[in-house]
C-alpha cells in the first residue's frame, strides 16, 4: 500500500506586539461584550498582507483594506479603541 505525500500548505506566523496595560483593559472590555477583532492572512495576495475581521454579537464584518506586518496590530488596536469609545457610556 502506497501513501501519497501531500505538499505542505503555506503557513504564516502572526506579528508580535507587547501590549500596554491600558490596551489590554480596552481589549478585555470589548471581549467581555462579545466584540472581537482578529487578523487572518490574505491568502489571495502577497504573503505579508493581513485581513482584519470584526465580530460583534456573532456578526462578522471584514475590513476591505489589507495591512502589512508593521501596521496590522496598530489598526487592530484602533478598532478595539473605537468600539470601546462607542459603546462604553459611563
Amino acid at each position: 500500500m502506497a501513501f501519497k505525500r501531500w505538499n505542505r500548505s503555506p503557513s504564516k506566523k502572526p506579528p508580535v506586539k507587547a501590549w500596554k496595560p491600558e490596551e489590554m483593559k480596552i481589549i478585555g472590555w470589548c471581549l467581555q461584550r462579545k466584540i472581537g477583532v482578529g487578523i487572518t492572512p490574505d491568502w489571495k495576495n502577497d504573503m505579508n498582507r493581513w485581513v482584519i475581521d470584526i465580530t460583534i454579537n456573532g456578526n462578522t464584518h471584514t475590513d476591505p483594506n489589507r495591512y502589512d506586518d508593521d501596521t496590522v496590530l496598530n489598526k487592530l488596536c484602533e478598532y478595539y479603541k473605537y468600539y470601546y469609545d462607542k459603546y462604553n457610556k459611563q
